[in-house]
């Protein structure tokens, strides 16, 4: 197991996590406007669903959209009160999971990892102190993000080493 340092906080990601499409949709969107949503967000397989305000009412996964749009495809045996519920569902509030799990900027990453991977999540909306969404984070953003603090440090060392081989020359 690779044993992690210290990555920072979340709000040294989201200068690279701002710049992308956020999958946002309003409570009152329809069905329509949730699939463009995912199409213009290539890197999320959650749709982010908000009130008026921006403030995160709950998320939409790509598996519950999916069941909606070609549910006679889907099982036979599904429950029926389901099957009624995703038929006549028409705003994005009608699709919302219950509780989210988020994140905020001046968590460390670690610690954020840490609870993605204990409730087996691969992405995860940062919001701010109102509950606003800001940002979406995903595990493959924190991959980098390691591996670009990596790079660092090993770049660090190595010029550490050459001033230091410098000053002995010198002397």
């Amino acid at each position: 197991m690779v044993k992690t340092k210290y990555l920072g906080e979340i709000r040294d990601l989201l200068p690279d996590l701002q710049k992308r499409v956020l999958p946002l949709v309003n409570e009152m969107d329809t069905v329509d406007e949730i699939i463009d949503a995912y199409a213009l967000s290539f890197h999320s397989r959650l749709i982010y669903v908000v009130d008026k305000d921006r403030k995160l009412i709950g998320i939409i996964s790509l598996g519950n959209l999916l069941r909606h749009v070609f549910f006679h495809y889907h099982d036979s045996c599904m429950d029926t009160d389901n099957l009624i519920n995703m038929a006549v569902s028409e705003h994005a509030r009608d699709f919302t999971t219950g509780s989210t799990l988020t994140a905020e900027a001046h968590e460390d990453v670690e610690t954020v990892l840490q609870r993605m991977i204990k409730y087996n999540v691969k992405e995860i909306p940062i919001v701010d102190e109102n509950k606003r969404v800001i940002a979406d984070l995903t595990m493959v953003d924190i991959l980098h993000h390691y591996r670009k603090n990596k790079k660092q440090k090993a770049e660090d060392r190595r010029h550490r080493g050459a001033e230091a081989q410098s000053l002995r020359k010198t002397s």
